[in-house]
């Protein structure tokens, strides 16, 4: 019974990790670009293995806030020509600041996400 408990706890450590990993690459896809599909790659990949913990919730924000981070990207660069899509631009980038900082400072407090 102790090694399961330990595993489970071995786990979510491991699981902790990673969707800090997330966290940090996408942060740092501000400066990198790159670093955010490496990112989302690993969501989708670990997802699985996060089901039925605490952790799943964070799994599910990196997700979401990585998708949506690209349509506000893509709909702020298409209105770049009308002027607005300066706004939307901004708008989206603290957005995804807002994503991260609540996510990582959530994970770090072992707090789910509200999905």
């Amino acid at each position: 019974m102790n090694e399961i408990i330990e595993s489970n706890e071995d786990k979510e450590k491991s699981l902790k990790t990673i969707a800090q990993v997330v966290y940090v690459l996408y942060a740092l896809s501000y400066f990198t670009g790159i670093t955010g599909i490496v990112g989302i790659i690993i969501n989708y990949v670990k997802r699985d293995d996060a089901k039925g913990t605490w952790l799943e919730s964070h799994f599910t924000w990196q997700i979401r806030t990585f998708w949506y981070g690209l349509l506000w990207c893509l709909i702020g660069w298409f209105t770049l020509v009308i002027v607005i899509g300066f706004v939307i631009l901004f708008a989206g980038f603290c957005w995804m600041v807002y994503r991260i900082v609540k996510g990582w400072l959530n994970l770090n407090d072992n707090k789910p996400m509200p999905v």
